[in-house]
């Protein structure tokens, strides 16, 4: 008992100690910049290391529980078991409700410390200090969440001698050691733009200079975000055994949500520097997104929808609900408040311009999230109001999802070549030329290929577009600048869109032409589908530690074997599909194992067999969205930066998104 209550004792101890370094925190800068006292303001920014000592303390104890089995506690018998391998022993901390609440403790204290060091020369500017107060505030909420109502410390009322274990969907693919974090520093990597937003709302400095201040911290949570999201695609394709990357799960969309609100303001605060506009709609763009990752955590830690992804019912719901509230109600209160000093000076001068190119895009990212939005929560309101259950699925999201794609594409096709302000003729037929080519090149390509359908034809030829125009910059940048030439927004976007070019071009290809069909082979015998082989050589019973079940192995073109396989994880009693795959550039092969499998040499084997194109493009575009993030944000060699914390630049004439422009302060 010893060790059991070191563990509790630690972990409550230290989240009681972040609650209280929260509170003092927040505190004591609210009267130092009321009472413009240095001295409060220096004290109360040292309490945000206080805030990430205490949560990695907490967070340290929890896995030291479940790494030494600590089964006094109710959340390791929930959670833990003597047969889980170390790995997923480890990881089970966030695969459940009480320690993914802590997981974003921990993530939140890392970020409210990394700003309070960022900004430690500048600990006396109130839009600083007041950037503090807000991450404070949220501390405070999720702390006090973590010590009442999702406390992983509650000791269990009997002691068992072993635990169930995690979710068998979460202890058979490494990928639940890196999609759960990633996204959380997406997520919670939101809260930092959303803070100096109140910020600049509370003391009225609403110019550009909150902007420049949040850039990087919003490219890398958007991100983090975005691998996360790419990564809970490979873990669906690989774990769950349906084939499919996205199933527009209510989880699911509630990370798609923020990132749709979150590249909706990549896009427009370059409109804001640039421009002076769209100052409302920016600071609208980012309390949607923060609101919009509290609104998807209370969907899949409350039990409100049923998905493989939530998490069972809780007594949470009404937390975050309500603080979604305050949230919303505070954000745009002082919206309202400060309206006068909002009004953007630009205009869009021609509807041919970047400007009015990003304001459409503006436009369809808030549609789309709306679309999603209203497809995830609606059948929550019929369930409440007629107490009855709906399910809105797939062919609702792709009937509204896929006309605003594919006209995504069209603007990532015309965006980049456009000038800001006005274009004429000559220069957009002089910039169409070589990306149009590109689009009528990969259309033909994909006729050669045997693709076939307006939608799909329409898809592959619009990416092609949109890659020639996005490699048209990248070429003239490095033609001037070398590989330097890729860093800055405007070009570490080019590789951005050319990453979500192939995802594009890989799921139309993937969804359009995937073919499937299930066999059932007697051993020894083969079948011939989409130009492959495939033979059933036998089956195996394997019995380990954690985990007992049947593989069949199945060559393909009397080659490689593979072995799909059904799994059923001893702590929970679950069969699981582990599925077999053989991934190639061009296609894959996705192999499952059906009911009943084969319990003697002489059964059949029930497989599946699909065959999907493009696959793999998913995972490499995946890759090169995170690159282009990093090469966007560090600054090109032309790049000015501004010195008062409350200028941007602005250029005063058109040009190009490399061309010139003056240095104008722009004050709210």
């Amino acid at each position: 008992m010893l060790a059991a209550s070191l563990n509790a004792y630690l972990g409550t101890g230290a989240l009681l100690v972040g609650l209280s370094a929260a509170v003092f925190g927040a505190g004591q800068i609210v009267l130092g910049v009321r009472q413009h006292d240095g001295r409060m303001l220096r004290a109360g920014n040292r309490y945000a290391y206080v805030l990430l000592g205490a949560a990695v303390l907490a967070f340290a104890a929890m896995e030291r529980a479940l790494i030494t089995r600590d089964f006094s506690l109710a959340y390791v018998q929930q959670v833990g078991s003597t047969k889980t391998p170390p790995l997923y022993n480890v990881t089970a901390l966030w695969t459940s409700l009480e320690g993914s609440i802590l997981l974003w403790i921990l993530v939140l204290a890392g970020y409210t410390a990394a700003v309070a060091w960022r900004y430690r020369s500048r600990r006396e500017d109130p839009l600083v200090g007041w950037a503090m107060v807000v991450l404070f505030a949220i501390s405070i909420f999720f702390f006090f969440l973590c010590l009442t109502a999702s406390n992983p410390f509650k000791e269990a009322a009997t002691i068992t001698a072993d635990g169930a274990g995690p979710n068998p969907l979460l202890q058979n693919h490494v990928l639940v050691l890196f999609h759960p974090p990633l996204l959380y520093l997406g997520y919670v990597g939101m809260s930092v733009p959303f803070a100096f937003a109140l910020a600049a709302l509370i003391t009225g400095r609403v110019g550009e200079g909150w902007l420049l201040e949040t850039r990087r911290w919003t490219l890398f949570a958007w991100g983090f975000l975005t691998l996360g999201i790419i990564l809970g695609g490979w873990w669906s394709y690989e774990v769950l055994g349906w084939g499919g990357v996205w199933a527009w799960d209510p989880v699911e969309n509630a990370s798609f949500l923020p990132w749709l609100t979150g590249t909706a303001y990549v896009h427009s605060v370059l409109v804001q520097e640039r421009r002076g506009m769209l100052r409302v709609w920016n600071l609208s763009l980012l309390v949607a997104t923060f609101s919009l990752t509290i609104l998807g955590t209370f969907l899949t830690r409350s039990g409100v929808v049923a998905s493989v992804h939530a998490f069972s019912n809780s007594s949470i719901g009404p937390y975050f609900i309500t603080f979604f509230g305050v949230i919303v109600a505070v954000s745009l209160g002082l919206i309202a408040w400060r309206g006068d000093r909002l009004r953007a000076p630009g205009v869009i001068d021609s509807p041919i311009s970047r400007e009015a190119a990003f304001l459409a895009n503006n436009v369809l990212f808030s549609v789309f999230a709306f679309v999603v939005l209203l497809g995830t929560v609606f059948p929550l309101f019929v369930q409440a109001l007629e107490d009855r259950k709906i399910k809105v699925g797939a062919p609702f999201f792709d009937r509204l999802g896929v006309p605003i794609g594919i006209v995504m594409l069209f603007l990532m096709s015309i965006a980049p070549v456009l000038p800001w302000r006005k274009a004429s003729q000559e220069l957009l037929r002089d910039r169409l030329f070589w990306p149009g080519w590109c689009g009528v090149g990969a259309t033909a390509v994909a006729l050669l290929a045997g693709a076939e359908g307006f939608a799909p034809l329409l898809a592959f030829g619009l990416g092609g577009f949109a890659a020639g125009a996005a490699g048209r910059q990248l070429v003239l940048a490095t033609r001037r600048q070398g590989l330097r030439g890729l860093l800055g927004r405007a070009n570490g976007g080019m590789v951005v869109h050319l990453g979500v070019i192939l995802i594009a071009v890989g799921l139309t290809a993937s969804n359009s032409y995937t073919r499937t069909q299930q066999f059932e082979l007697a051993p020894g015998k083969s079948v011939t589908f989409a130009g492959h082989t495939f033979t059933y050589e036998g089956y195996q019973d394997f019995d380990t530690r954690a985990t007992f079940g049947t593989k069949a192995f199945i060559a393909i073109d009397n080659g490689q074997q593979f072995a799909p396989a059904k799994t059923t994880y001893k702590g929970r009693g679950i069969p699981v599909p582990t599925p077999s795959v053989d991934t190639g550039l061009t296609r894959d092969i996705y192999l499952t194992l059906s009911d009943p499998v084969p319990t003697s040499a002489t059964d059949p084997a029930r497989i599946t067999v699909s065959i999907k194109p493009m696959v793999v493009w998913l995972w490499i575009g995946g890759l090169l969205m995170g690159i282009g993030t990093v090469l966007s944000a560090f600054p090109g060699k032309r790049r000015r930066r501004a010195t008062d914390p409350v200028s941007a630049r602005v250029p005063a004439a058109a040009g190009d998104s490399d061309g010139g422009g003056e240095l104008v302060t722009a004050r709210g």
